[in-house]
This record gives C-alpha cells, sequence and structure tokens, in this order.
C-alpha cells in the first residue's frame, strides 16, 4: 500500500502510479464495506471540498456530494456562472483563493482545448489537492470506478481480458473524448487487452494513443484500433460502448453532427452483445441516449452492469478524497 497521496493532486490518470491506484481500490473497497455495514468513517471531519462545475452533471455532483457528507465534511456546489470568473476571477485567484478557503477543490471543466489547462493553472496555485471532476482530456474518477467495477466482476487478475472501447451513436450532443481517453491510459497498466473501435473520423488525441500503446507494451498488453464495431467485440469479456464527438477531426457543431449522423448503425445491442463471451458485461458511464445509443434490452438487460458502476462513482472519489484531503 502506497502512503504518499496526501495533498497530491489527481488531474491525469496517470498522476498516479499503478501501485497508487491500488492503494485507492482497496482504501475504496474497504470504504464500501463500511458504508454495507452502516459503519461510520468520519475521516474528513471539518473538511471541505469546493466542487466547481463549468459543465452539467448528476452521477458526478451526486456522488462528491454525498461522499464528502459520508467521510464527515462538507460538499460546496459552486456553478462557475454564479461566480465572478467571467467578470475577471482568474486561474491563479481561484487557485489562491479557493486554498485557502477549502481542504481540496474539485473542478469539472470539459471546454476543447480550456478545461484540461484550466485545472492544471488552478492546480499550480493551490496549497490543497485539485481533483479533476471532468475535462476534455481526461475523466480519472470514472475510470477509477469502472476499474473497480470490473475487478469486482472479472477478478483481480486481468491480464489477457479482452476490454473493447467503442463509440457509439448518440443523437444528444458531441459528448468529450475523456471517457475513452482515461480507458486506454489505464487498462493496459493492469494487463488487460484493449480494442479500440471507432468510425475514421472519431480518433482519440495523437499524443494519448501513443500513451497507450507505450503502456501496453510496457505491461505485455495488447492495443489495437479497428473500425468495425462488431468485429471488436467478438469474444469480448468487457464492452464499454459509448458516444464521444469527432472532435480530434472537427471542432465544428454542424460538421461534427453531420459526420455523427453518417453512422447510426454503431448502438449497443443484443446482437452485439451476443459477440461476446458468455458472461461479457457491458459498461457506460451514463446519462445513455437511450434505444440510440444503447438499446433498452441492453442496458437493463443481465449484461449490463451499468448501476454498479455508477455506485462506485462513490466508493472510488471518497477513497481518493480521504487519501488526498486528509
Amino acid at each position: 500500500m502506497q502512503t504518499t497521496l496526501r495533498g497530491r493532486d489527481l488531474i491525469s490518470d496517470l498522476d498516479f502510479s499503478k501501485e497508487e491506484v491500488e492503494t485507492v481500490l482497496d482504501v475504496a473497497w474497504d470504504l464500501k464495506m463500511k458504508r454495507a455495514l452502516g459503519q461510520p468513517h468520519a475521516y474528513l471531519r471539518d473538511k471541505v471540498l469546493a466542487m466547481l462545475f463549468f459543465f452539467s452533471s448528476t452521477r458526478t455532483r451526486g456522488s462528491f456530494e454525498a461522499g464528502m457528507a459520508q467521510l464527515g465534511g462538507h460538499a460546496a456546489f459552486i456553478e462557475s456562472r454564479t461566480t465572478q470568473i467571467s467578470h475577471g476571477d482568474t486561474e491563479r485567484e481561484m487557485g489562491e483563493i479557493f486554498g485557502r478557503y477549502f481542504d481540496g477543490i474539485a473542478i469539472r471543466h470539459v471546454d476543447w482545448g480550456v478545461g484540461n489547462r484550466y485545472l492544471n493553472l488552478v492546480a499550480d496555485a493551490s496549497r490543497v489537492p485539485v481533483l479533476n471532476m471532468q475535462c476534455e482530456i481526461y475523466h480519472p474518477h470514472q475510470c477509477l470506478a469502472d476499474l473497480m467495477t470490473i475487478i469486482e466482476k472479472k477478478g483481480r487478475n486481468l491480464r489477457r481480458k479482452k476490454m473493447v472501447v467503442s463509440w457509439a451513436y448518440a443523437a444528444s450532443y458531441l459528448k468529450p473524448v475523456s471517457v475513452p481517453q482515461s480507458l486506454v491510459l489505464q487498462m493496459p497498466r493492469f494487463g488487460m487487452d484493449v480494442v479500440l473501435a471507432h468510425p475514421p473520423e472519431f480518433p482519440l488525441m495523437p499524443e494519448v494513443m501513443q500513451q497507450a500503446r507505450d503502456l501496453a507494451r510496457a505491461n505485455g498488453a495488447g492495443f489495437e484500433v479497428v473500425h468495425d464495431m462488431k468485429e471488436a467485440c467478438k469474444d469480448a469479456d468487457v464492452i464499454y460502448a459509448k458516444s464521444w464527438g469527432p472532435l480530434v477531426t472537427t471542432t465544428d457543431p454542424a460538421e461534427g453532427k453531420r459526420v455523427q449522423d453518417q453512422y447510426k448503425d454503431w448502438v449497443a445491442n443484443d446482437e452485439l452483445i451476443a459477440l461476446g463471451k458468455d458472461d461479457v458485461i457491458y459498461m457506460h458511464p451514463l446519462p445513455a441516449d437511450r434505444d440510440i445509443e444503447v438499446t433498452s434490452s441492453v442496458l437493463d438487460g443481465r449484461h449490463s452492469v451499468v448501476f454498479d458502476e455508477a455506485e462506485n462513482r462513490l466508493h472510488a472519489q471518497k477513497a481518493v478524497m480521504a487519501l488526498t484531503m486528509s
């Protein structure tokens, strides 16, 4: 177990080593057990977390807010539009000032080319940990919950387990690339063979792809890219199919929507899930475009673990907060 996480930021998935991620998971399971048994675990009594949102949420706000309360502290929900950020509060000022008011700063900012830089500039000026609740590049806390869920379903030894990270069509909006990027960075470190499937116009960031290849090579894991959803899912242990925007190709919303609408047949349906192993699990961070991105029969079916996955956001985040803010 690593004991060097106090005061640390978690902005990129690679900010924590593999061993430190394992420590987070061990603490998360301990906290999950304590909650199940009704055992108090107020490790952050009198601590306060600032939650600064530039982008709306359901699970993220709920899990961080509930988690801080269960740890004996308080989470202050701050919608960016209710602040003076648009009137001149800079990243340095937010880091300096919130770092003096609060014991931790959590930020969700997914604007392309803006969010990750914002988090890092706040962190540079802050004397307390800065936690990434999702930026345009990474979604580390979601990925920790995903890893926790996969281990619960598939066991600690994930070597040679096949995980498909696939694009799927959604009609609602051009979603960030941060979830698939976090997955292709984290899962090879645990020995999973990752297959990334997407139409040609939906690549991930080149620097992230290079890191993913390097990590797979270093850990003896497989990593490949295909442009056929069905081909990718054959004999899969895990199918993680969700939408993301063609943001590396174009940041123009109208052009992005036009490109996206060419691939309405990329849907997670029963036929697709049947291509995986008998005990394949289907994952999605939610919210999903029900019966567009994924059919209800899959989302609510026996292979789906999306609600366990959503619950584990709470436990994984509590572990990170307890380790970094104590």
